[in-house]
């Protein structure tokens, strides 16, 4: 006796060895033996062999009209062998009815399955919908199918054009759309990003991290909403002129300074912050704006924008205006540098140039101001803010030792990165040249100064600060934002606000217009400031900045990284100078760019080698190079480099904003989440400088 029965989903045919009660012994073709339950079995049958009937049941299968055996079911349930007489006009043979329950179970949109051998036709209604489904899934497979043609063609279908970047970093992996682009990468053994750059839906693989940060930061696009911009309030005129220092692409100039020096010997300093808050409510429309986007975006050759460049024209510091701006004047003794007075405004200033590194940097060095050489505008200022900037960082030094810290080595270098016409120049710059530190400790001193003011006056604010902490020294180390004054042991002060920047970054903002209201109101400023004390929603602005910046500053260290392998591809670079940084760490001398050796065996910490630069990809952004040859053992300069790069390693690794893109910036130093690598604050607004360990 030979079986047809049912086993895990399938159907099968045996011939019977032995039975047991319920139970039988089955052979089954293949020579396999299994054990097949009484209620599985749907036919018993003599002949033909297993096999064969198996075989005549796939081709009566085969042949059986679907919609015939639909209409022949009616609407009642029924079992197979009833189906059978109906459909074949006599009772079916073996073959026959094992067929009919072949088709029956592989057609579940016309017969819906009631029980073992038993099923129900689907009424007419469902049967339509689900036919319709599957000629729309037979159209979109055609659809798909022309797609992945297209794609391994080398060209781009229409329809996906206006999909690209949703497709690579957002995609529906259920769209047709999406199954066609991967389909065609697996096809043609590449990336999605890979074949979307080939058909040319983009353009660069520059484009491509870009579109990949656009669409996780911007969604909407980088494009303002229209929006009124304020006009420039009436405020008394300072009699002063002031100057800023900054690089020539800088267009958010924030700070100016102005040298008045008096009658009676001393000297009156002024530190001038262009003064967006007099412009920006709270709430207001630009808010929303500043406060969606939390910072300037900075990348090599671009910037995005916090403000509008229509707010921003209204309220730099530009050269031949008098501009809206807080002003903190210091009157100095220059005899000892003592600061003898200080006092905070709200007015206009005068700004008589837009002094640029690019023309200065290389006459104005210290040897220079030692010997008062070379001509330039405002050189008396200069020579004088020199002098006092260098007692301002003697002072912090000693600060910061007191705190436990060693004094900050000021031998870092810095590298400026110029794009123009997609061709980039990166050049070294020394951090704490004479311009950067005017500009470093002017903004350090009015960053602690109004943190004190608002300390002072009950007006809660946002401070940066380091050390104090629990735990490890890393972690005591670690700078943090708050809400109230505290030290920041690295930079050596009291107290530690941003403030200087209120263009650029919204915590700026956010303090600027704090301390109007302590200039403005004095002690009743709590009861009027924007942000009162305990208000919560002062710790979601630091929350929000903390996550924008830190996304901000690492797509900022990923396009500067790509602007790395661009110079190597301009200079045809292939076999490049390096120091060992750590372990199988080096940097490339001529520019910032860190690789991985690995299985390079262990040298010193400033060891200049020479490598052979076998490949680079600006999509993964890797490089893969082999060690030549060792040149040298650790020198000065080399050392130096070392430091230099390791301090930036390892800011980056904890979590550290590398240094603004936009080359005003790139003298700002990193601040330090526990790396025992000193750093130095460099100019314009002088971020936290990394203490070294103790």
């Amino acid at each position: 006796m030979n079986l047809f029965f049912e086993e895990s989903g399938d159907f099968k045919a045996g011939a019977v060895l032995s039975q047991q009660g319920e139970a039988y012994q089955v052979e089954l073709p293949t020579g396999k033996r299994t054990k097949v339950r009484a209620r599985d079995v749907l036919l018993q049958f003599a002949a033909p062999t297993p096999a064969e009937m198996l075989d005549a049941a796939h081709q009566v299968a085969a042949e059986v009209d679907l919609d015939f055996l639909w209409e022949v079911a009616g609407q009642e349930e029924f079992g197979f062998a009833e189906l059978g007489a109906e459909y074949f006009g006599h009772a079916p043979l073996p073959h026959e009815a094992a067929g009919l329950v072949l088709k029956l179970h592989s057609a579940p949109i016309y017969f819906h399955r009631k029980g073992r051998g038993r099923y129900k036709a689907a009424p007419e209604s469902a049967l339509k919908a689900a036919l319709a489904g599957l000629e729309k899934k037979r159209q979109q497979g055609l659809v798909q199918a022309a797609y992945v043609d297209e794609l391994k063609a080398g060209r781009l279908p229409d329809a996906m054009r206006p999909l690209t970047t949703q497709l690579l970093f957002r995609p529906d992996k259920n769209s047709i759309e999406y199954k066609a682009l991967d389909a065609a990468a697996s096809a043609l053994q590449t990336t999605p990003q890979r074949l979307m750059l080939s058909v040319g839906a983009i353009a660069s693989p520059k484009e491509l991290h870009l579109r990949r940060f656009l669409l996780e930061n911007f969604p909407k696009g980088l494009a303002f909403p229209q929006v009124a911009i304020p006009p420039r309030p009436a405020l008394p005129v300072a009699a002063v002129e002031a100057f800023s220092i900054d690089d020539v692409t800088t267009t958010e100039i924030d700070d100016a300074f102005s040298v008045v020096r008096q009658e009676d010997g001393h000297v009156r300093v002024g530190i001038h912050i262009a003064a967006p808050g007099l412009g920006i409510a709270r709430n207001d429309a630009i808010d929303a704006i500043a406060r969606q986007r939390m910072s300037t975006v900075y990348m090599p050759g671009d910037k995005i924008t916090m403000l509008p460049d229509e707010l921003v024209e209204a309220y730099t510091l530009a050269e031949g205006q008098t501009c809206p701006a807080l002003s903190l004047y210091l009157t100095l003794d220059p005899a000892d540098w003592r600061v003898v007075s200080s006092e905070t405004r709200i007015e206009a200033v005068p700004i008589g140039a837009n002094l640029r590194h690019n023309d200065l940097d290389a006459l104005v060095t210290e040897e220079s101001l030692a010997a008062g050489a070379g001509e330039y505008r405002y050189k008396d200022e200069i020579a004088l803010l020199w002098q006092w900037a260098q007692s301002l960082e003697k002072g912090r030094m000693a600060k910061r030792e007191s705190f436990g810290l060693k004094p900050e080595q000021n031998n870092r270098v810095d590298f400026n990165f110029y794009v123009e016409d997609d061709v980039v120049t990166i050049s070294r710059r020394k951090r704490g040249a004479p311009l950067d530190k005017i500009v470093a400790e002017l903004m350090i001193l009015a960053n602690s100064t109004w943190g004190k003011l608002m300390h002072d006056h009950g007006v809660p604010g946002i401070y940066r600060a380091q050390g104090g902490g629990s735990g490890g020294w890393a972690t005591r180390m670690q700078v943090r934002m708050v809400t109230h004054a505290a030290p920041h042991q690295g930079l050596g002060v009291d107290q530690y606000a941003w403030s200087t920047s209120p263009l650029r970054r919204y915590t700026d903002l956010v303090n600027q217009w704090q301390i109007m209201a302590c200039v403005q109101h004095g002690v009743t400023a709590p009861l009027v400031a924007t942000f009162k004390p305990k208000d919560a929603d002062l710790y979601a602005i630091v929350s929000a900045f903390d996550g924008a910046y830190a996304a901000y500053a690492e797509f900022q260290s990923a396009m500067e990284r790509y602007w790395c392998l661009r110079w190597l591809a301009q200079s045809e670079a292939r076999q490049v100078e390096a120091v060992v940084l750590k372990d199988e760490i080096v940097r490339l001398v001529e520019i910032p760019l860190v690789l991985k050796l690995s299985g390079m065996t262990p040298l010193a910490r400033g060891t200049q080698v020479r490598l052979d630069l076998l490949r680079w990809d600006e999509v993964d952004l890797s490089v893969e190079a082999r060690l030549l040859e060792v040149e040298a053992g650790p020198g000065e300069n080399s050392m130096a480099d070392a430091d230099d790069a390791l301090a930036d390693e390892e800011e980056l690794a904890a979590g550290i904003p590398p240094l603004d893109a936009d080359p005003a910036q790139q003298t700002e130093a990193a601040e330090s989440v526990g790396s025992a690598v000193d750093a130095s604050p460099g100019a314009d607004d002088a971020g936290d400088a990394a203490p070294a360990a103790a």
